[in-house]
């Protein structure tokens, strides 16, 4: 019998490591904008600034390969998600523009740099807290009849999707934080170690409730994490966020430059493994899963060897492009 590829299985993990990518890689930025307020204006902000401001912007390229592959692999899905999550999604859309704006004038228009950078961190504070959303709500469920969204304008807004969003938040600004930490010296450096060890004690709190929460929301969530023999496995997840988060507050303690933002990466994979747990096989939960949403085999077969030759050449100039600004960075702006 002729080997046979489980496409829409492959395009799945393709996306969803476009999403962990987006996640990592534009958190931490996102993260620097939640910050803003923590950071005194001057020296300080400006070198936090100068520490994404070369890769902040392909970090959003994660962005597109997600949204764009899943309406292109999984159209059904798309459509559905996008009905019922128009609102959060706008607002994500949006705040990332306005942030965007944000980020370039501060440097362009020095008189009225105050105002931009309350814009970046609007623009940023909104983005995630609507990201947050959208998960959580997707989380959730969706309302499905007859392969449409058959729901209300806010069935997006609820406790536990506004817990996601909140949660998010802190969890980007733990990522800023932490890359400061690698990033930057002297006070600004010894502000985000504070900062650090506030943000991971609410982080954990977050997980700890978004994930004591999720097995109610579902019977079958319930029976994902806590079925025998499956809950050996799962029950790896919690443990590893105990390990992780202990080498994490150990690292800030004993000052660590990388090992503080390596354990936060760390705290979201784990999150983000727990989010699979309790998705799979669902794209749409609770009634349409990846096999039903995909494309058919011959539009998955075409993308395929598109997407396997895009994709580690996005690897390979975002990669080139960290390690060219690798290092400490100063508050000189980039013109």
């Amino acid at each position: 019998m002729p080997f046979a590829f489980d496409l829409p299985a492959i395009f799945a993990f393709i996306i969803a490591f476009a999403i962990f990518a987006y996640v990592v890689m534009d958190g931490f930025d996102l993260g620097i904008g939640i910050l803003f307020p923590a950071i005194p204006a001057g020296h300080e902000r400006d070198s936090a600034m100068n520490s994404i401001a070369p890769v902040w912007d392909g970090n959003e390229t994660w962005l597109v390969l997600g949204g764009g592959g899943l309406l292109a692999a999984f159209p059904l899905a798309y459509g559905m998600i996008l009905s019922a999550l128009y609102a959060p999604i706008i607002a994500m859309l949006l705040a990332l523009v306005f942030r965007g704006v944000a980020f370039e004038f501060r440097w362009r228009d020095p008189g009225h740099r105050a105002f931009w950078d309350i814009a970046f961190n609007v623009g940023s504070t909104v983005a995630t807290l609507a990201q947050g959303i959208t998960l959580g709500a997707l989380l959730q469920g969706i309302v499905i009849r007859e392969r449409g969204y058959a729901g209300g304008w806010f069935d997006w807004l609820t406790p536990f999707s506004l817990l996601v969003g909140v949660s998010l938040v802190c969890g980007y600004a733990l990522l800023g934080a932490t890359w400061l930490i690698m990033k930057s010296e002297g006070a600004l450096q010894e502000r985000c170690y504070r900062l650090g060890f506030r943000l991971g004690i609410a982080v954990i709190l977050a997980m700890a409730a978004v994930s004591a929460w999720t097995p109610f929301l579902r019977d079958a969530y319930w029976l994902r994490w806590f079925a025998w023999p499956q809950v050996l496995f799962t029950a790896q997840v919690p443990l590893l966020v105990v390990i992780a988060s202990a080498v994490f507050f150990i690292s800030l303690r004993r000052q660590h430059h990388y090992t503080p933002f390596l354990m936060a990466l760390g705290l979201f994979v784990l999150g983000l493994a727990g989010l699979g747990i309790s998705l799979y096989p669902y794209v749409v939960p609770p009634a349409v899963s990846i096999w039903d949403a995909a494309a058919p085999n011959v539009s998955l077969k075409f993308m395929l060897p598109g997407v396997l030759v895009m994709v580690p050449i996005i690897l390979a100039y975002t990669g080139y492009s960290y390690w060219v600004f690798r290092g400490k960075t100063g508050h000189e702006g980039y013109h």
